[in-house]
């Protein structure tokens, strides 16, 4: 319900109260969700489903909601990626594997949840719906999606959803931009500055800031970050991420690229990539050098200007970091995390300084998981981190995962620290999904010669409202259940079946939400007045028990929250909720 003529002394009222409320968890705590049996419990736990996007069906499952009991939760998509807004929501992009006569030819599909992951609602196709032709699609690959920390004039943030260009292949950046929480589109498909790029990623900051990092393929491979201050209407900025001291080497195709992250608190910009360490070392080695050292890139100056920092250099110049990819993070106390595997363990190091310090590496993955790759990570409030990604038991010290055996069961393991700026702290582990491909994963992109169904990426997101995860992730397999039904072209054509399952017939996009275990939000007064302010300056409300409800999201202590409401009831009619 919307908020006409709020007055000052009313919301100051209202947050007052609110923090009299707070009060009961004034001293730093996880909240935990309640677990099945309404206790607590400390052990992450998800429930897991498909998401609707089905190609081969008129209107290509816009505004299917998933899971339901209806079986139409179906789709063909894969390498998703996901990120939360501040109010909560969550929005998730992947990218459609196929191209279907008189429908969607490649293209991104996009989704958007409303209640912490439990529910996600196919949105109107950013690709196809921007550019104004139906069932076409000038981009789709390598899909990457951002979220605005603040809203818009129309009290929205804006969500922005990138791709390769596919007509001409790789020509551009193509962003679409909704103002409206994904309504709508609008498409620019000049996101890059520097023609013929590679293997983009976004990243948004205040209400209309938005940034892409890129290959250019013409300028030998360096990193370049362009932004737009218009919400996506038009890139006019651009930085490259290698510094003039060390140009020389990083540049020249040695580098694989990893995500671009950017601090809504202080606005400084982290580009994270591995190369050589030297330019010494790289005049010893051929043109593709093994990338055994983790660099970020840090701009304090918007994206203008960046410098180069190594965050960790392995001494054995024979192995590579960047499986796939490096991932960076940052957290509500300005703490960065890079993320990174060897094709074999994950590991990461973190810093306090901003990027120009760094403290690692650590080892993440553990029992189970004895092969882990395609890290990404989400972090939460101060030394609060999650790391998700595809891991197996299999090891066998020799081959790599694209030579894996079929006996090379791989699952999707999610793990958590609380206390990540901590040497030696400890990481839960937990597979958050059953079995999702089985045998070899090829990393070489479109050169792959093995296996390459799980593609190259995908992603977690931590609600800030209650620091539980949503993990967004692709799977090969013919499951066909209610909540991940096979894909069919129609009621009478199976796509996939058991006898392709593991194949890119199968391949399709889940969702795994987190339903118990802490997140990574410690809820404090001040944060508790944050939620309360955010919550107020929003366009709509839902009514009062709702303001309760992100006040105190994870409140396992109902009487609180019944609280709470009570007292928004009591200033109902001044601040006319």
């Amino acid at each position: 319900m919307k908020i006409p003529n709020t007055s000052r002394l009313a919301k100051t009222t209202l947050l007052s109260i609110l923090s009299l409320a707070g009060l009961i968890f004034l001293a730093p705590a996880v909240f935990q969700s309640a677990s099945a049996d309404g206790g607590l419990s400390n052990i992450p736990a998800f429930s897991n489903y498909e998401l609707a996007g089905n190609p081969f069906t008129t209107g290509a499952s816009v505004g299917t909601t998933c899971p339901n009991t209806l079986r139409t939760c179906m789709n063909t998509e894969g390498e998703p990626s996901i990120r939360a807004a501040p109010d909560g929501s969550f929005y998730g992009s992947s990218e459609n594997v196929f191209c279907v006569i008189g429908g969607q030819c490649g293209g991104t599909f996009a989704y958007k949840s409303t209640d912490g992951g439990q529910h996600f609602t196919t949105l109107p196709l950013p690709n196809s719906a921007s550019s104004g032709r139906i069932g076409f699609s000038p981009a789709g690959g390598d899909t990457d999606i951002a979220v605005a920390p603040s809203r818009n004039l129309n009290g929205f943030f804006n969500v922005y959803v990138a791709s390769l260009a596919t007509s001409p292949p790789l020509a551009n950046v193509y962003v679409s931009t909704s103002r409206d929480g994904g309504g709508s589109w609008v498409l620019n498909p000049t996101g890059a500055s520097i023609p013929v790029d590679d293997r983009e990623w976004i990243a948004a900051d205040g209400a209309d800031k938005v940034c892409v990092s890129y290959h250019a393929i013409s300028a030998t491979n360096d990193i370049f970050v362009t932004c737009s201050l218009n919400g996506g209407t038009s890139f006019t900025q651009t930085g490259n991420a290698f510094d003039p001291a060390h140009v020389a080497f990083l540049a020249g195709f040695n580098n694989v690229i990893g995500n671009l992250a950017i601090d809504p608190n202080n606005h400084v910009v982290y580009q994270v990539f591995s190369s050589v360490a030297s330019a010494a070392e790289l005049a010893q080695c051929t043109i593709f050098c093994h990338v055994h050292t983790v660099w970020i890139a840090v701009s304090t100056d918007g994206g203008l200007t960046f410098t180069d920092t190594i965050v960790y250099n392995n001494p054995n110049t024979n192995l590579d970091y960047g499986h796939q990819f490096i991932n960076v993070s940052v957290d509500t106390a300005g703490n960065v995390y890079a993320v990174y595997s060897d094709n074999h363990n994950i590991f990461y190091s973190f810093s306090k300084t901003r990027g120009q310090t760094w403290t690692g590496p650590f080892q993440i993955n553990k029992g189970q998981s004895k092969t882990a790759i395609f890290p990404w990570s989400s972090a939460g409030s101060n030394g609060a981190l999650d790391v998700v990604w595809y891991g197996t038991n299999y090891f066998d010290g020799v081959n790599p995962p694209d030579s894996y055996p079929m006996t090379a069961a791989w699952k999707v393991y999610f793990s958590q620290n609380l206390k990540a700026t901590t040497p030696g702290s400890s990481w839960s582990q937990v597979a958050a999904s059953g079995i999702i491909h089985y045998g070899g994963v090829c990393e070489s992109g479109v050169t792959c010669t093995g296996n390459r169904d799980l593609l190259d990426d995908f992603g977690v997101a931590a609600s800030p409202t209650t620091g539980l995860a949503a993990i967004i992730y692709t799977s090969d397999q013919f499951v066909n259940s209610t909540a991940e039904p096979a894909t069919r072209r129609s009621s009478t054509s199976p796509f996939c079946t058991r006898d392709t399952t593991n194949d890119i017939d199968c391949e399709h996009t889940d969702i795994a939400v987190q339903t118990g275990g802490p997140g990574v939000i410690i809820k404090t007064a001040a944060s508790v007045l944050a939620a309360a302010s955010s919550a107020l300056s929003g366009p709509v409300l839902a009514g009062r028990d709702s303001l309760a409800a992100t006040v105190a999201p994870s409140l396992a202590d109902m009487t609180t929250r019944t609280s709470a409401t009570r007292e928004i009831n009591a200033l109902g009619t001044r601040i006319q909720l």
